[in-house]
């Protein structure tokens, strides 16, 4: 993928994974930065749990596999120690 494509993916994902975490969100470029970490996360897990590459452009299943990986990122760090509940 491209690096625009990352950060379009990155931007939906992280946007997507905000809303759906109920937070007080990150910013335009936090959202960036936690979908693009949650897509290298959601596509790593994907492919050690089904064998297959799933980051390969701007499309329904990437945004998926991303978004969920920014849902696991987000959470993750919300259960860090020493963080206030956002």
């Amino acid at each position: 993928m491209s690096i625009i494509a990352w950060l379009v993916a990155g931007l939906i994902a992280g946007w997507l994974a905000g809303m759906v975490m109920k937070g007080g969100g990150y910013g335009v470029v936090g959202d960036i930065i936690v979908g693009i970490l949650g897509a290298l996360l959601g596509g790593f897990l994907a492919g050690v749990v089904f064998g297959a590459v799933f980051l390969t452009g701007i499309n329904l299943v990437t945004i998926l596999v991303a978004f969920l990986g920014a849902v696991v990122l987000i959470a993750i760090v919300r259960m860090l120690p020493g963080r206030s509940p956002v």
